[in-house]
């Protein structure tokens, strides 16, 4: 596999080695002896799976209490995806990391806990699976506000208004939320 840096320390776009022929292809989405070779060893305890319609912007989300970290792909279709580092104590905090993942490109992203996550969907429709580190804990289930300025993502347009839940409409600008330390 290829390990790609992003401007944001931690957070890594993984290229799985994909062997394709005419009846299809083959990857590895995770491998616990590579990845651990590749220096990333992680324990993952959940298995996520969301469909989406184009438009849909689901995020941004996190733990407070049980931090996350996520590796994340598509299955089908394509989404822009986004880190935000919210640890107030980094020197990268407010910023963010955007990538396109897509069944086509076969990219994952690792969302190491301390971030914020959350994609917006660029086709009629995404699957989209998370591998997550840490239980869902509603409790400490946290958003922030997608479209904040002082975080300020360029996220594509997609041709139609976001689709956003009650939830994430509703979330707090960074200067407002519960972040990490």
């Amino acid at each position: 596999m290829n390990l790609i840096e992003t401007a944001l320390p931690g957070v890594l776009i993984i290229e799985p080695r994909v062997f394709g022929d005419a009846r299809g292809f083959f990857l590895e989405s995770w491998n616990q002896a590579s990845f651990a070779a590749a220096g990333l060893t992680m324990d993952f305890v959940q298995d996520n799976h969301s469909r989406s319609a184009r438009g849909v912007l689901r995020g941004l989300h996190y733990q407070l209490e049980n931090p996350q970290g996520k590796l994340v792909r598509v299955t089908q279709g394509a989404v822009f995806d986004v880190a935000v580092d919210i640890r107030r104590s980094s020197p990268h905090f407010g910023q963010w990391v955007g990538v396109e993942l897509s069944a086509e490109n076969h990219r994952m992203l690792w969302i190491p806990p301390g971030f914020a996550h959350g994609f917006v969907v660029l086709s009629e429709t995404a699957d989209f699976l998370y591998k997550c580190t840490t239980l869902y804990h509603p409790p400490s289930d946290r958003s922030l506000r997608w479209n904040d300025p002082t975080i300020a993502i360029a996220w594509p347009d997609v041709g139609v208004a976001p689709q956003l839940s009650g939830k994430d409409e509703a979330a707090p600008l960074l200067a407002d939320a519960e972040i990490f330390a």
